[in-house]
């Protein structure tokens, strides 16, 4: 039942993907026709920012909480945060299920077989390892939160687990900056010669063992280390750099993501040699941009989250490859490997581009319902809606042990309560 009301939201969404007018020519918008008047829209986004700001604030005053911990006990410190971690990925998924629920159709090749089923519910579900490198393609600033949330998919999960490489003015950025630093997030300066040794110093974080409940009792500490090799999302201005790049190196240039930089990816995988067996690759693609355009261009946070004009469908294309397969020995060996995977990456896409799916491999898919041709189709949603409570649960908690103490001191002091 539900995934056919997404099909026939796909559809409508299709069939009136029209809208206003330009001068004399028709502006088509992928998402399709506005939804929500100027009047709704103030409203909806009072509500995204009240909710953004409530739970962004309540994570990092719990983490600010938990901070002294680091001083006890490392162990239970790293638990501590991969909980305040796992509660921001409950934040990020329930942001796209209330403000702007989007069909996601997932496939992947033999080298994921079994790894990816659908539960009688209509869930994804993912059965990845617990320690990988994750690499993808950078269509839109929001790809992390659609990755975020196949973490949260995974099983064992894995949203509490996910570390990040971005570019370091995002650690300025009050409130969500401040909480990034506490998840042990890595920021490039995009200058190897500094970004070399505090990578290297996280990167080593990630190698060690702790003994905490969420960290890892046995063995190494569960890692999804998340790289966009491209450096950039697709846009107009990271489509020239892709085309100076490609022609300074003597390369064809790619039509549908960009060349990607190996150097930041064989540093990461050098370092973790041994603790890591494999890359995931996933490639993404928003249905309904044109070809030659960019989804920034579409799908920005306005039309999304206040428009109502999400992506028609979100569509992720899974592949693994075994470290031990991987050329590391070699800087220059490592680039050309690289370059052949974006290669047929870019293949993957132009396949997507024409036919409006990636390829599909049933044995890919172990599916549970009606969904057929190896792809599983579902939303991006929670499997229970009070996991929301998890956000605010400890500040909560924290609040309630101090009014039980006062009235405790109270009765104490003066007799009453």
């Amino acid at each position: 039942m539900e995934n056919e009301t997404l099909r026939q939201r796909h559809k409508a969404v299709q069939a009136d993907s029209a809208i206003g007018k330009v001068g004399d020519a028709v502006e088509e918008h992928p998402g399709g026709h506005v939804k929500h008047g100027g009047p709704k829209q103030l409203w909806r986004l009072l509500l995204v920012l009240t909710y953004t700001f409530s739970s962004c604030v309540s994570i990092v005053a719990t983490q600010c909480f938990g901070a002294p911990l680091y001083l006890f006990s490392k162990d239970l410190y790293y638990a501590y945060m991969a909980l305040t971690k796992q509660s921001f990925g409950v934040f990020v998924t329930t942001l796209t299920q209330w403000w702007t629920p989007t069909l996601v159709r997932i496939s992947g090749d033999a080298s994921v077989a079994g790894q990816l089923r659908k539960t009688p519910d209509g869930r994804a579900e993912c059965l990845f390892p617990d320690r990988m490198v994750l690499i993808a393609n950078h269509q839109l600033y929001s790809d992390w939160l659609y990755l975020w949330w196949i973490a949260y998919t995974n099983q064992p999960r894995m949203h509490g687990h996910i570390f990040i490489i971005l570019k370091e003015s995002l650690k300025y950025v009050p409130i969500i900056g401040w909480g990034m630093m506490f998840y042990g997030f890595i920021f490039m300066s995009r200058k190897m010669s500094t970004d070399q040794p505090r990578l290297a110093h996280r990167l080593q974080k990630l190698r060690a063992r702790h003994a905490g409940p969420m960290s890892g009792s046995e063995g190494l500490d569960p890692m999804w280390l998340l790289i966009f090799p491209e450096g950039t999302n697709a846009s107009d201005n990271g489509r020239k750099k892709s085309a100076a790049w490609a022609e300074k190196i003597g390369i064809k240039d790619m039509e549908h993501v960009l060349v990607p930089r190996s150097t930041g990816s064989f540093f990461c995988l050098n370092e973790l040699k041994g603790t890591v067996d494999y890359v995931y690759d996933c490639t993404l693609a928003y249905e309904g941009i044109p070809r030659g355009k960019f989804g920034q261009d579409y799908y920005t946070l306005r039309s999304m989250y206040l428009r109502g004009q999400p992506p028609p469908s979100v569509n992720m294309y899974w592949r693994r490859f075994a470290v031990k397969d991987i050329p590391l020995d070699n800087s220059e060996e490592f680039d050309l490997w690289l370059r052949e995977k974006w290669y047929e990456k870019d293949a993957i896409m132009e396949e997507y581009m024409t036919t409006g799916r990636f390829p599909a491999s049933a044995e890919a898919i172990d599916g549970a319902g009606e969904d057929k041709g190896g792809y599983i189709e579902t939303e991006v949603k929670l499997a229970h809606w009070w996991e929301v409570a998890n956000i605010f649960g400890v500040l909560v908690a924290i609040a309630l042990g101090f009014n039980l103490l006062s009235r405790v001191w109270t009765w104490a002091v003066y007799g009453t309560g």
